[in-house]
């Protein structure tokens, strides 16, 4: 194919430097602002915290390059002739700070006391100290102990950690060597940690749980799960009973035992160190006098300001009577920090705008919400509905959404728990598809656990209420809920 040249005419639409870096401080929640900032400022010097100090200082309008510098670089022309006024003339940040004056600011010189928790891993080596083991058995139960993840389990094949202890740490060692440190350590606390499934893990707990209580209903507990696991979690405890030849009332006992175990034992070291991991709200709203008030959190976002040093240094050039083609290019990236600071606060203004408005408009969408802490209060909205109302675009509004918070008097929110599809009623009313989840499941919570209804019952009630809805989609809102079918909920 030969080449050849012509003239075309094409419409291309591309994202500016400072258009992609609101893009993303608009993804960055409050809690994650802060670092962000300081990595802004690690990389550009020309970027300072603290507020404006330069009041007495000379209008820069007035400082301006004379058009007979004389520069040995015939490209000093991208110099001469510009003012330096948009360089030395903003100062004043502190604007885009949105502070509420009946919020108290807390004090910079508190101390808060950090709590100290120890990990799954670290509970189970300071158990493993107390061994009476050989060096080189310590290594191999650390490698095990190394293998087990976050909900207590070894998932890890035994002969898969024999070829890590030979490769990695030259340590030759026989399956059944590793085989009897497992077992040790699944005595460890908490019990049932290294297990390789759920019903390893449970028979661990109840054989220890037998010795110390022995009890018929733990023995019963203990062949269920034994003999009769994947019975029991089908809920078929009319095989069972017949299988082992007792009541309904022995087999209740039983599972009301197995119940009191954990499936995942290591989870409760996990959900106390999640427990310390606290939601940063990125708004708050306030209820005056049936008034709703917002309020942007701005406590980790510092004072931002151009560094006076480098305007300064713009100052000195333009006082200077020789410059030289180093001199242009020391001026030139001046410059071009002092451009990268000021698109870098102007997006940090932006972006506290645009949440701003963003909250405001969801607010008003959903007042009724926000007034009572009604969820059935809550309207159908979807990106689109705020993106109107915004006059943004739809992946401005996602990006809005995404990972941020909101303080109300009734808790905190995420703003993804706003947006709702919705469904029509008999009356020909929208309701938020939310609305309909919080019904099915007082329904399903209310009903005889001995008899659980099933998704097509469920689906008459809902149309008995005015709800429009197939049974597909009340399968979809179970699920949705982490709710299981009719008979995994049977109960004796």
């Amino acid at each position: 194919m030969a080449l050849h040249q012509g003239l075309y005419q094409k419409l291309q639409q591309k994202l500016s430097p400072q258009q992609i870096q609101l893009m993303k401080l608009l993804q960055v929640p409050t809690s994650a602002l802060e670092e962000r900032i300081k990595e802004e400022i690690e990389e550009n010097p020309a970027l300072e915290t603290g507020p404006d100090s330069d009041d007495n200082e000379q209008d820069s309008a007035e400082l301006e390059i004379d058009q007979t510098d004389d520069f040995s670089s015939d490209e000093s022309n991208d110099i001469d002739n510009e003012t330096y006024e948009n360089y030395l003339d903003e100062d004043e940040v502190g604007d885009y700070k949105l502070k509420d004056d009946q919020v108290p600011e807390l004090s910079e010189n508190l101390n808060f006391t950090q709590p100290v928790s120890s990990s799954l891993h670290e509970m189970l080596e300071d158990q493993l100290r107390l061994l009476n083991v050989e060096p080189t058995e310590e290594k191999i139960a650390e490698q095990i102990i190394g293998s087990i993840d976050d909900d207590g389990y070894l998932r890890r094949d035994t002969n898969s950690i024999v070829d890590d202890l030979a490769f990695k740490q030259n340590i030759i060692v026989e399956a059944d060597e590793v085989e009897k440190l497992i077992r040790q350590i699944q005595h460890f606390e908490p019990i049932g940690v290294a297990a390789r499934d759920v019903q390893e893990c449970l028979l661990i707990q109840l054989r220890k749980k037998a010795i110390d209580h022995s009890t018929t209903s733990y023995k019963n507990a203990l062949r269920i799960i034994e003999f009769h696991f994947e019975e029991f979690t089908k809920r078929h405890f009319d095989k069972i009973s017949k299988s082992l030849e007792i009541t309904e009332e022995s087999i209740k006992e039983a599972i009301n035992e197995i119940r009191k175990l954990n499936p995942r034992p290591g989870s409760q070291l996990g959900e106390l160190n999640k427990a310390e991991h606290y939601i940063i709200p990125d708004f708050f709203v306030y209820n005056n006098a049936g008034l709703l008030e917002l309020t942007l959190n701005q406590k980790n976002a510092p004072d931002l300001k151009v560094s006076s040093e480098y305007k300064e240094m713009l100052r000195e050039y333009e006082k200077g009577s020789k410059k030289d083609k180093k001199q242009k290019e020391a001026v030139m990236f001046i410059k071009q920090k002092i451009d990268s600071a000021k698109w870098f606060i102007d997006a940090i203004k932006q972006r506290h705008e645009t949440l701003f408005n963003t909250m405001q408009a969801i607010i008003e969408h959903q007042q009724a919400f926000f007034l009572t802490g009604d969820e059935t209060a809550l309207r159908p909205m979807i990106l689109k509905d705020i993106a109107e109302k915004t006059a943004l675009d739809i992946s401005t509004i996602s990006r809005v959404a995404n990972s941020k918070f909101v303080q109300t008097e009734f808790g905190s929110f995420r703003l993804k728990y706003f947006f709702s599809e919705s469904l029509s009623t008999d009356s020909g009313e929208e309701v938020s598809t939310r609305e309909v989840k919080m019904i099915l499941g007082e329904m399903i919570n209310a009903e005889s656990k001995q008899n659980p209804l099933s998704d097509d019952s469920l689906t008459e009630m809902l149309n008995e209420k005015g709800y429009n809805i197939a049974r597909r989609t009340v399968a979809k809102y179970r699920e949705q809920l982490n709710i299981p079918v009719a008979r995994l909920r049977k109960e004796l």
